[in-house]
């Protein structure tokens, strides 16, 4: 299966502004993240809140500028492309966003929602209503709520609006960002199951992002964490799930509640201590100041991304030389 996205080596650090507007230091939400989606697969994004799961994903969608960094779509690299060719990638990557109350614009009807983009790109006003009913549709809502306006929706129908509106451009590639975090549980189940429904129905590659991992797990069939702006660990959902080896993603995974009386899992280290500031990230491997297992070592250079098998990685210094591991450039 080829890859349809891949990110190489992107950064992004945004300036902090001082009380007369002057520049007092900086942000680093995002540091030399690569990432691959292939096509119709799903990669799943966790980590905690302000790990640069969101912004990554706005990076990706251009909706603001990196610093370093190459996102290329189907081998060629989006971040050059001006005018009508970055137009075109744009209706090829949708984006579907965290708060169905503010992403849908609450002056028109359902179906204008919907029909929005399609008119913004020439499409005639009656064959896009035509094309937003299908869509509608497609996302189960019945032709009866065209006419409605937003205000009359529950929060799960208002994501359904903006998974329509997302899909009407036909798309190859969604990313969905926490697009289910801020739904009723079992509106969740409903919105997540449509999502997986719809992925096979239109042959989506799906990017989904969410600090949940229970969903994350649900959604994904490979799995990325990140954390403080980098990645900690990447490979297949079930690798990641089954046999975490970075402690982050392990402490992230004790963090689960269990159902289960006096259940331990992998080294039972939930993660301790507060999230250092991204505006002085600690030197070397960015979890040292809350990780049980760090060393003197940790505070050295970045530690590399490690195969730990195939399609598996983690970048900590515990797996520079284990075995036959091989050690990533």
């Amino acid at each position: 299966m080829e890859n349809i996205l891949e990110g190489v080596n992107i950064s992004k650090s945004f300036p902090i502004k001082g009380f007369l507007g002057k520049t007092k230091g900086t942000v680093s939400a995002v540091h030399d993240v690569s990432f691959s989606l292939k096509e119709q697969a799903t990669l799943g994004i966790v980590g905690e809140s302000g790990c640069g799961k969101s912004t990554l994903a706005r990076l990706i969608m251009r909706l603001i500028q990196t610093d370093e960094g190459k996102v290329n779509y189907r081998g060629e690299n989006i971040l050059n492309l001006t005018g009508s060719k970055l137009q075109d990638v744009r209706k090829k990557i949708q984006m579907v966003f965290q708060n169905p109350y503010s992403s849908i614009n609450p002056k028109l009807s359902i179906i204008d929602n919907v029909a929005f983009s399609l008119w913004e790109n020439g499409v005639p006003k009656e064959e896009a209503r035509k094309k937003a009913l299908y869509y509608l549709d497609a996302v189960g809502l019945p032709k009866s709520y065209a006419l409605r306006f937003p205000s009359s929706l529950s929060g799960g129908q208002r994501q359904r609006v903006a998974i329509a509106r997302a899909l009407v451009l036909e798309p190859e590639i969604v990313i969905a960002d926490e697009a289910v975090s801020a739904l009723d549980k079992s509106v969740q189940a409903q919105v997540l199951k449509l999502f997986q429904e719809l992925k096979k129905e239109f042959s989506l590659s799906l990017i989904f992002i969410s600090h949940d991992l229970n969903v994350v797990e649900y959604m994904s069939d490979e799995v990325m964490v990140m954390y403080l702006g980098k990645v900690v660990e990447k490979g297949p959902a079930v690798q990641i799930y089954s046999n975490p080896h970075h402690p982050y993603t392990q402490a992230l995974f004790n963090s689960i509640p269990s159902m289960e009386v006096g259940e331990s899992t992998l080294n039972n280290s939930p993660i301790n201590g507060e999230l250092p500031s991204p505006m002085n990230p600690p030197s070397g491997c960015r979890f040292r100041t809350r990780c049980p297992l760090v060393t003197e070592k940790c505070a050295g250079d970045l530690p590399p991304n490690v195969e730990i098998s195939p399609g598996h990685t983690a970048a900590c210094v515990l797996y520079e030389r284990v075995g036959n591991e091989k050690v990533l450039s």
